[in-house]
This record gives structure tokens, sequence and C-alpha cells, in this order.
């Protein structure tokens, strides 16, 4: 194992146990979410990285696939978690910029 590859899977992982402390520790959901959904594609991009050093061109390949999959995905799922949360629990804001337009009409 070269020291890149494993400097990089150590990177990773460490984010990894980051953002999974991030989401034990933090008391909102939004924070939650931010954690996990910011931090999680970067580890495992730096993981992926440095097994695809080691796995050379066909796991690469493999890789570098799931790896443009969960970076197009992850912040849709993330943006649509996000809206789930505020759209079911109760707010104390007098604008709620993503409620529709015949509800803030009604709430002034």
């Amino acid at each position: 194992m070269t020291l890149v590859s494993s400097v990089l899977l150590l990177g990773g992982a460490i984010l990894s146990g980051l953002a999974g402390l991030g989401l034990l520790r933090f008391r909102t959901s939004y924070a939650r979410f931010h954690a996990a959904g910011k931090a999680s594609p970067v580890a495992f991009l730096l993981v992926a990285l440095g097994a695809a050093i080691e796995t050379g061109w066909g796991g690469a390949a493999r890789l570098m696939v799931a790896a443009g999959a969960l970076v197009l995905t992850l912040p849709v799922g993330v943006h649509l978690l996000f809206r789930a949360v505020h759209r079911t629990t109760v707010s104390t804001l007098d604008i709620d910029e993503l409620a529709p337009a015949e509800a803030q009409s009604r709430a002034r």
C-alpha cells in the first residue's frame, strides 16, 4: 500500500467519523442533515481515490462511477429531506419562504 493511498484512506475515514459524530451531537435535524450531507460525499471521494490508487484501472473506473452517482444524487436527497422536515415541523418564523404563495398571503 502506498503512502498516498494510505493518507487518503485515513483522511476519508476520519472525516466519515466526524460526520457520524456530528449526527450524534447536533440537536436539530437541519444541523444533522448538514453534517451528513456535506462530509459524507467528501469522505467517500477520499476513500474512493485512495482505493482507486490500489485497485488499478478497472477498480478505479467502478469507484469513479459510484462517486459520480453519489455526488449527483446526494444533494437532491438532502434537499428533499430538508423540505420534508421544514414542512412537517412547527416553525416560529413570521415568513415561510418555502410555503405556497396562497399560504403566505393568508398569513399576512
